[in-house]
Order: structure tokens, then C-alpha cells, then sequence
């Protein structure tokens, strides 16, 4: 019998040991690594301790509208009050976090997994739609 949503930990579906950004890194360098590996956002961390987050989108819109100066730093434009999960938690509890943390009936499309304030993963809408595909 399927799995339901309030049964499927995050630990099961998070991409573990995420790529990562650091605050002293370039933007420009940044969004070319969110571009190479083909994903959406980067935590920002130091050590492991969670700092910020960018995403590709932020990134991408500021730099086409050149709204950065030379030698902008990731710690310079990231998100600070990143929304964060345990690996305990189930996928309803992303889902229902991924609204709170939403604007204007919107959703956010990541959370960082944290486990005593280390990252150790993260999980996207993406990955929460391929799990419910197979449900």
C-alpha cells in the first residue's frame, strides 16, 4: 500500500549534502554554479552553520538588470530568515512550511534541512512532485 504525505520523512526524498554557497563568494559566481548544476537555490553557510540562501531567480533578475556592482557578495544580497526542516519531519510538513513561508498564495520552492543546526540536505517542490507521482 502507498505511503501517505504525513508518513514520508523528509530524510527519504532530501538531496543530502547540498551545494553550497559562501558569504564571501562572488554573485556572478554564485548564479554560474546554480546554472551548472541545474538547481534553483544555494544555502549559504559557514562551516556548515546556515547563514543565508540565494536562488537562481534572485540572482539571475539582479544580474540581467545589472543591478550589481563589481565584487557583489553572496552575503551582500542573501536571504537571511531561511525557512528550514528536520529530516524527521514529513513531506506535509514541507508542503505546509513551503506555504507558510509563501507570498501573495505562493509557495516557496526549497528547504534547507537542518539537523542540530547543520545542513544536511534540501528539498524542493520538485522533488515533493516526483514522490507524489509515484504515490
Amino acid at each position: 500500500m502507498p505511503k501517505k504525505l504525513d508518513e514520508i520523512k523528509v530524510k527519504e526524498v532530501m538531496t543530502e549534502d547540498p551545494i553550497t554557497a559562501k558569504p564571501s563568494e562572488d554573485v556572478v559566481f554564485a548564479f554560474e554554479k546554480l546554472m551548472k548544476h541545474k538547481i534553483s537555490a544555494l544555502p549559504v553557510e559557514d562551516n556548515g552553520k546556515l547563514l543565508g540562501i540565494v536562488t537562481a531567480t534572485n540572482l539571475g533578475h539582479n544580474l540581467i538588470l545589472d543591478n550589481y556592482k563589481l565584487g557583489t557578495t553572496v552575503e551582500q544580497v542573501m536571504v537571511k530568515d531561511v525557512a528550514t526542516i528536520a529530516p524527521k519531519q514529513t513531506l506535509k510538513d514541507a508542503i505546509d512550511k513551503m506555504y507558510q513561508y509563501g507570498q501573495n498564495d505562493g509557495i516557496i520552492n526549497q528547504l534547507v534541512v537542518l539537523e542540530d543546526d547543520k545542513i544536511v540536505g534540501i528539498i524542493s517542490d520538485g522533488d515533493i512532485i516526483k514522490i507524489l507521482k509515484e504515490l
